[in-house]
């Protein structure tokens, strides 16, 4: 987000809801740790006290929302409209707020998300290492968030996402890169923006497997909403077969019910 214009984001993100007849869930983030020396700045943005990348994404989001919300943010001309006009952003897309979330990586930015209203989204790694497993530090991040929601008052049930690198082998292509290699490892522990931080394990073995390990998972079981994480590097036709497999081997286990013909689609994990 720290890279982003705000409310040219919300109006591409209004557009894009009303073509598409209100179904867009728009997930965000800070981002990850650049490369680059205060990238942000090669996109237009500078800051003379050189902030932090995760403070001047949530001080942007919050001015994202705002808009999308419909406040009345711009002051208008005065010749056309005449003195104390405000102009808010055009198209306005009512309700897209309630479709909005924020991609969290600790228990302090998911208690911030619940405060702003929106949905939460939480990763495959979180800027904690206490020592407890992934899952339990999400779940507790999940409950934190909850609490928060309930404290703040929205008035509306929102929704919570936790990703998961999760690959069903179900054929010798799918042993060849997932499960001769060790893929279904424990949680790793690393630094990330100088900060200790826990990784998720990869979930890699026979659909079997799988379901029971994902059914112990405190973060899954907390959650409504799965997202699977997918290598885009073996391309579509492989990535649609790890969802495939996802969907028939495993999902159902978990509560998924398909909602079409399709079996990618469907109801919430």
């Amino acid at each position: 987000m720290h890279y982003e214009n705000p409310l040219y984001l919300a109006e591409e993100a209004a557009a894009l809801d009303l073509l598409s007849d209100q179904r867009v869930a728009l997930g965000i983030s800070r981002g990850s740790p650049e490369p680059a020396l205060r990238g942000w700045e090669a996109f237009g943005y500078e800051d003379p006290i050189e902030p932090k990348a995760a403070n001047m994404a949530r001080e942007k989001f919050d001015r994202f929302l705002r808009a999308i919300r419909g406040e009345e943010l711009a002051p208008a001309d005065l010749q056309q409209f005449g003195p104390g006009k405000r102009l808010r952003i055009e198209p306005h897309s009512p309700g897209l707020d309630r479709r909005i979330w924020w991609g969290a990586g600790s228990a302090f930015t998911a208690e911030w998300a619940a405060q702003q209203g929106v949905n939460l989204m939480s990763s495959t790694l979180l800027t904690e290492a206490t020592g407890a497993a992934f899952g339990d530090l999400q779940a507790e991040q999940i409950a934190r968030y909850r609490q928060a929601w309930s404290v703040a008052g929205h008035g509306w049930t929102p929704r919570v996402s936790v990703s998961r690198s999760i690959f069903p082998i179900t054929t010798d292509l799918d042993d060849l890169y997932f499960g001769r290699r060790g893929a279904g490892q424990g949680d790793q522990i690393g630094i990330i923006d100088d900060t200790r931080s826990t990784f998720g394990r990869t979930y890699a073995g026979e659909p079997d497997k799988l379901i029971d390990e994902l059914k112990a998972d405190a973060a899954i079981a907390a959650a409504d909403t799965i997202m699977l994480t997918i290598p885009s590097q073996l391309g579509i036709a492989y990535s649609l077969h790890i969802l495939e497999s996802f969907a028939e081997h495993v999902a159902p286990s978990l509560g998924w019910v398909p909602t079409t013909e399709s079996p990618v689609e469907g109801s919430a994990v």
